[in-house]
């Protein structure tokens, strides 16, 4: 069994209030959960307007196929349109 951990700090340079953060935080995370079936989290930043930093958990039974879900959540979040992908970093135990 693998637990898989990655860590997103996002850029949100359209959000002018933590309402409207919310509002974008909340859509990436359903779509994300929805579709990759992974654990997601707002770890830190809660009261920054335009920072974010997600948590993203998936339980597998090989290591390989936890990083290629991980590397396949990153993708998805880098192409979302209202937001940046400052850095991540992917965690295998």
């Amino acid at each position: 069994m693998t637990i898989g951990f990655c860590r997103i700090d996002l850029y949100l340079p359209e959000c002018a209030s933590l309402k409207q953060k919310r509002g974008v935080l909340k859509g990436v995370i359903a779509r994300t959960r929805n579709k990759f079936n992974v654990s997601v989290s707002e770890l830190a930043d809660h009261d920054r307007w335009q920072k974010a930093q997600l948590g993203v958990v998936i339980i597998a039974g090989e290591s390989r196929y936890a990083n290629r879900v991980l590397s396949q959540v990153v993708n998805a979040i880098e192409r979302e349109d209202r937001l940046i992908l400052i850095d991540y970093s992917l965690e295998l135990i």
